[in-house]
């Protein structure tokens, strides 16, 4: 059965709504799903009635921004509560903290001549806001593409410069993302229940071993295995891994978008699959 456990939509920085992500799950024979936004559960009603009506199962999911004394990581969260109210708070203030760094950020850059009216921008969104799509406000105005030019030195830089320029750079704007505690999390899983699991561990081309077993102590149940973001070696090393720690192992395809014509490559669909059953211990999240 092909499955997917880490999709984004319009909630957070995808670029499909729900019932868009739906037709493409549909479209791609994906029997079972899970939309992990960024820090918000605001498209899951969206996407399960979206696909109960192309017979599509939908698992509860989250990524959320971690961190464990100095370490940050992602975490991806199934089957827990996403009505329960100390939830519901709980994405709250995060997402208030994220409005209120995006809006300094914003102010920042007008200093340095861009065009931007913050509260335009912020208005466009109700749940986690998403750097990618405020690059798009930003770009929208022509004035604002020609300083981005002229300061990055290339006629069509792509987002991740402008992100890296703009965003991530600390003598200009350095945006961090609203990390949370990992103990706060896991207490509010003992309420809400579901598995938490770490979310691409092999992103970087370094997996931390140590820091996994680290995790599997605190409580965490598993570690996504299989990702468009992992090597064949790095798969491989995370199914001993998991296997070695009796974790659960899960994928995702991460997606995001469709890539604009002429790519032959329009996603992570065109050369990536998930099928479910070389993941020992799924059936603990998907039934």
């Amino acid at each position: 059965m092909l499955i997917d456990l880490q999709l984004h939509s319009t909630y957070s920085d995808g670029y499909l709504t729900p019932t868009e992500l739906a037709d493409f799950l549909s479209k791609n024979k994906v029997e079972l799903a899970a939309l992990t936004d960024h820090n918000t559960v605001g498209g899951l009603d969206e996407l399960r009635l979206a696909c109960k009506a192309k017979q599509i199962k939908v698992i509860t999911g989250i990524e959320i921004y971690a961190k464990s004394n100095r370490r940050k990581f992602n975490l991806l969260w199934y089957n827990f509560d996403d009505k329960d109210p100390e939830l519901q708070e709980f994405l709250r203030l995060s997402q208030a903290r994220r409005r209120d760094q995006i809006r300094r950020a914003l102010i920042k850059l007008k200093k340095l001549g861009l065009t931007i009216e913050e509260n335009k921008i912020l208005d466009k969104y109700n749940h986690y806001i998403p750097l990618n799509h405020i690059i798009d406000d930003i770009r929208q105005i022509s004035d604002n593409r020609k300083k981005i030019t002229e300061r990055l030195g290339a006629e069509n830089p792509r987002d991740s410069e402008i992100m890296k320029h703009f965003f991530k750079n600390r003598k200009v704007n350095k945006l961090e993302e609203c990390y949370i505690n990992l103990g706060q999390i896991l207490k509010l899983r003992e309420k809400i229940g579901g598995q938490i699991i770490l979310n691409h561990p092999g992103k970087s081309g370094r997996i931390d071993s140590d820091f996994i077993a680290r995790l599997k102590g605190f409580g965490i149940d598993g570690i996504e295995v299989i990702s468009p973001h992992h090597s064949i070696g790095a798969v491989m090393h995370l199914q001993h891994l998991a296997g070695y720690h009796k974790l659960i192992m899960t994928g995702g395809s991460d997606y995001h978008l469709d890539e604009p014509a002429p790519a032959t490559i329009k996603n992570v669909y065109s050369y990536f699959r998930i099928d479910e059953k070389y993941l020992d211990g799924i059936n603990k999240i998907i039934g």
